[in-house]
């Protein structure tokens, strides 16, 4: 897993590799701009004005290096760059070392704005590089520099951020003043994620972001502990076993999924067809008699255990056989249904997987909680969970809310979003980042669900079945959308694409 810092931490790993490779600070900028503008000329045309922005401290310096690395070694043909000090004689040290270096570039056409500043005409076919505020910031902008960011923000101009959008900070944006965050098109960020890009309300600042390596010192990166991180495919690859030649399907597990009501029965259905693609060696539904032929005809390979309701589920099977059990998909709320949930977690010994009406039952009578066995695996999506938790103002604080939860509960919470966030009972926040907005359609969830049950079921712990579900459910669902679009995207289309999710 790729580890997420936050910005204090990311300055102690920049200092101790300054102090133990050692390497001098203006260099590591070097290194980091030489990083950056090998990026960018991968993006961009030579051929398209570009706009500099330097502040006064380390993200500045990157800023004015960029500069003359695009100037000096890629030719790029119209360069301007524009640094900000408004008080003379308080850059940071690389910064006014690059400032010196960019000067003596031959070519090189540079401004220092100390008071008055004649901002230059922003068009579509410009770049701005934005090298104002990095990770170090602590506050909301203001006064000169919120109108700088403004002014981008009015214009047309393509906005590549450097590290970190200006005004952006890297955790909590709560207290932030919104109009003076620079939005850009592009970040690309040094080192390591950081923790704001994965929240949906910055979504507008960041744009698509990008890690560049600028080889931080690996003894404090590996020591250096975190409870973020974002998962990578070769942590699934890793977890995903091979198959003995002489495997029989009893080796697999045998799952139970409750799912199913009078007009839900296709959501038990995706849910089924999910949870056998995802290496179930069995899977039983229990649903009422309305699902039976349904799912009976739709997914043969399943097992139907009939509820004693015609329209929504009412009774339990014998759960002594099952090595998986999941629940909700297309339940329904009715009060029996919520007795029925009542019963099986009471008799529950092993971890479920509890979704859709099953959290929204929990929710209803939150005395419900402390029934749900340790380490079940919860999969509210951000309105399930506040109905849980509590309603919050924004993804930072449902995220923080979230991480909480699962530790006070012992349980796996995995909100999902388009950077869905698996929280584990030991307070870590595993995010993933694959996936697409045409899975933002009826029965996506549902299909997880069936993922998560299956991996769980053939003998994943809760912790990894969740982590490879998501990631597996994301990898189908891009698969999916390169066939099909995300516009036309349906949620039968992720499972059709997970066996070969699976060989990634």
């Amino acid at each position: 897993m790729i580890k997420i810092f936050t910005t204090g931490q990311l300055q102690t790993l920049d200092q101790y590799t300054i102090t133990h490779e050692p390497i001098l600070p203006a260099d590591l900028v070097e290194r980091a701009a030489r990083a950056f503008a090998a990026e960018f000329i991968r993006r961009y045309e030579k051929e398209r004005r570009i706009i500099v922005f330097a502040g006064q401290g380390n993200n500045g310096a990157d800023a004015l290096a960029i500069a003359r690395l695009l100037t000096e070694e890629y030719a790029f043909a119209h360069i301007e760059t524009y640094l900000f000090n408004p008080s003379p004689g308080r850059l940071s040290e690389p910064c006014e070392d690059h400032k010196r270096r960019l000067m003596e570039t031959d070519g090189a056409a540079f401004t220092e704005v100390t008071s008055t500043f004649v901002p230059p005409a922003l068009g579509e076919r410009d770049i701005v590089i934005d090298g104002l505020f990095g990770a170090g910031l602590n506050r909301p902008l203001e006064g000169g520099f919120a109108a700088v960011v403004r002014y981008i923000n009015d214009s047309e101009a393509t906005v590549v951020a450097i590290d970190l959008p200006s005004g952006l900070m890297g955790e909590d944006n709560s207290g932030n003043t919104t109009d003076a965050i620079l939005r850009a098109d592009v970040t690309l960020t040094f080192g390591f994620p950081k923790l704001a890009f994965f929240l949906a309300e910055n979504e507008p600042y960041v744009g698509a972001w990008k890690m560049l390596d600028i080889g931080l010192h690996p003894d404090i990166v590996a020591g250096t502990t975190t409870p973020w991180y974002l998962v990578a495919d070769d942590d699934v690859a890793q977890a995903i076993r091979p198959r003995s030649k002489f495997a029989h399907k009893g080796m697999f597990g045998h799952a139970l999924l409750v799912a199913g009501s009078r007009g839900k029965a296709g959501a038990a259905l995706l849910a089924a067809k999910a949870c056998l693609r995802s290496g179930a060696g069995l899977l039983t539904v229990h649903a009422p008699a309305c699902a039976e032929l349904i799912l009976q005809t739709a997914c043969p390979e399943a097992m139907f255990s009939l509820d004693a309701h015609p329209d929504y589920f009412t009774t339990l099977p014998d759960i002594k056989a099952y090595s998986a059990i999941g629940a909700g998909p297309g339940m329904g709320q009715h009060p029996e249904s919520a007795a029925a949930l009542k019963a099986l977690l009471q008799k529950a010994s092993i971890p479920l997987v509890v979704d859709a009406d099953a959290l929204n039952l929990i929710a209803a009578d939150k005395e419900l909680l402390a029934l749900v066995p340790p380490h079940s695996i919860l999969t509210p999506h951000p309105k399930e969970f506040d109905r849980l938790a509590g309603e919050s103002g924004n993804s930072f604080e449902r995220l923080m809310k979230a991480q909480a939860f699962a530790v006070e509960h012992r349980c796996v919470v995995v909100l999902k979003g388009a950077c869905t966030a698996t929280c584990t009972p030991e307070g870590n926040v595993c995010f993933n980042n694959n996936g697409n907005p045409g899975m933002a359609t009826a029965g996506s969830g549902d299909v997880l669900t069936g993922v998560i049950l299956g991996l769980l079921a053939s003998g994943h712990p809760p912790v990894e079945a969740a982590l490879c579900g998501v990631l597996l459910h994301g990898a189908a669902g891009d698969l999916a959308a390169a066939y099909q679009s995300e516009e036309s995207l349906l949620a039968g289309d992720i499972i059709d694409k997970l066996g070969k999710a699976f060989q990634l």
